[in-house]
């Protein structure tokens, strides 16, 4: 096996390592929460759901490079290729969507009661299920040029002009208008949700730096502590999200406008990996930060009886 092959599968595998158990914990933890106390709050659903998506991108993705780079089963022919790319592009896609809708979210939480900021956050945490239908139709149907043009390897003798090496699978658009029509609209896709989660947490951080002006030199302050905590669990995902999309859309940017850079799988590896630490680093995020998370596995790790859990739970 080529050594560069071997390594890449190495780095794929410490991704699936860390994606698979963290965002795993995340969605048990709150079924825990459910099972418990048989509702979550909007903000739970989003986090929820947003562990549910990160999980496909590392088992559809990081998993199965793995397992195809240490040449184990033979999985990316013409149909895999297509399944694997466009499932792997709507969840890598919804991943990022979802992020805005939680920054967003949480950005409305802090508004004033009574005020229209607020209402309109009543009426996102009512029509939310709407929210998620929306954006997953949006994004299939934005990736469903995985399924015309991916093929693999061995269906694909010589890669054209207008064609993106991704290592197991080639990507072939018909013209140069095709691959950059897609490439501008998968940009948009992402830098569209990008200035709104970063409007939406600069907005946060303003707040968060008022109210700790605000609490200065006063005793036993302590209220809005949850709100707080939660503010800052979002803007570091905005942050990690920012840092590693935005590398990526970079090397996707550089793919489009230097045609050599389509034939090299590795321009394609770097992208892959940048946009797949997000979906496994996130879930670190929330379980070290989110208290609910943490109080249902410190609950669950020591076996305590349902009344004690309940109270752990309230604690959160």
């Amino acid at each position: 096996m080529p050594s560069v092959v071997f390594v890449r599968g190495m780095l794929y595998l410490t991704l699936t390592v860390v994606g698979v158990p963290g965002n795993g914990t995340v969605i048990l933890a709150f079924l825990l929460l459910l099972y418990q106390k048989n509702h979550l709050l909007p903000s739970d659903v989003i986090v929820l759901h947003l562990a549910c998506v990160n999980l496909l991108v590392v088992v559809v993705r990081c998993l199965l490079e793995t397992l195809a780079s240490l040449r184990l089963p033979s999985i990316f022919g013409d149909v895999g290729c297509k399944a694997v790319i466009f499932v792997y592009r709507t969840s890598r896609s919804l991943s990022i969507w979802l992020t805005f809708v939680l920054s967003a979210y949480q950005c409305l939480s802090i508004a004033p009661p009574g005020s229209r900021w607020a209402s309109f956050r009543t009426v996102l945490a009512q029509y939310l299920g709407f929210v998620f239908l929306f954006l997953w139709v949006l994004n299939t149907c934005m990736s469903s040029a995985a399924i015309l043009f991916s093929f693999g390897t061995k269906n694909v003798s010589n890669l054209s002009n207008h064609g993106i090496n991704v290592q197991f699978c080639y990507v072939n658009f018909p013209s140069k208008l095709s691959i950059e029509a897609n490439g501008a609209a998968q940009v948009g896709r992402d830098v569209v949700p990008m200035a709104l989660m970063a409007l939406a947490s600069l907005i946060i951080l303003v707040f968060l730096y008022k109210h700790s002006q605000q609490v200065k030199g006063l005793r036993g302050s302590s209220g809005g502590g949850a709100e707080r905590r939660a503010a800052k669990t979002v803007v570091a995902l905005v942050t990690l999200y920012v840092v590693l999309y935005g590398v990526d859309n970079g090397i996707w940017v550089y793919t489009l406008t230097v045609r050599k850079a389509m034939t090299s799988s590795l321009i394609s590896d770097l992208r892959i990996f940048f946009s797949s630490l997000y979906a496994a680093l996130s879930p670190v995020v929330i379980i070290t930060s989110n208290r609910k998370v943490n109080g249902m596995l410190r609950c669950d790790v020591k076996r305590k009886p349902v009344q004690e859990k309940d109270t752990c739970l309230s604690t959160v």
